[in-house]
């Protein structure tokens, strides 16, 4: 792994379809070459990832859904205004914390919506 030769002090893997669906690969990948890596969404850090910080899920589709409520109730698609997330969450995953060596602040700790132990 090229990242392991280049002894890169951390990763930040962003939203990507094809990221998404290999998350056990690249979270495996990068416990076995010990690089602390943070991730966009929660499924990450719950098969082992370090950490994740990005837009709820399901806050998301809740906002989907009443979009879709919308225009099969009539509303014109084009009248509806653009909506971005509005819950964030951070997720700590302790073992890959202890995995790795880190130390994580209590002030941390206590922001995160979820720790992993």
């Amino acid at each position: 792994m090229d990242l392991a030769k280049l002894h890169v002090g951390g990763l930040l893997v962003g939203t990507d379809a094809f990221f998404n669906s290999q998350r056990e690969w690249i979270v495996a990948l990068a416990a076995r070459y010990a690089i602390p890596a943070m991730y966009d969404f929660r499924d990450s850090a719950v098969v082992g990832g370090l950490m994740s910080y990005g837009a709820s899920l399901v806050d998301v589709y809740r906002q989907a859904a009443n979009y879709v409520g919308k225009i099969l109730k009539g509303e014109k698609p084009g009248n509806l205004p653009i909506q971005q997330p509005t819950k964030y969450e951070l997720v700590i995953n302790l073992k890959a914390v202890k995995a790795l060596g880190l130390q994580v602040p209590a002030t941390l700790l206590a922001l995160a919506d979820e720790v992993i132990e």
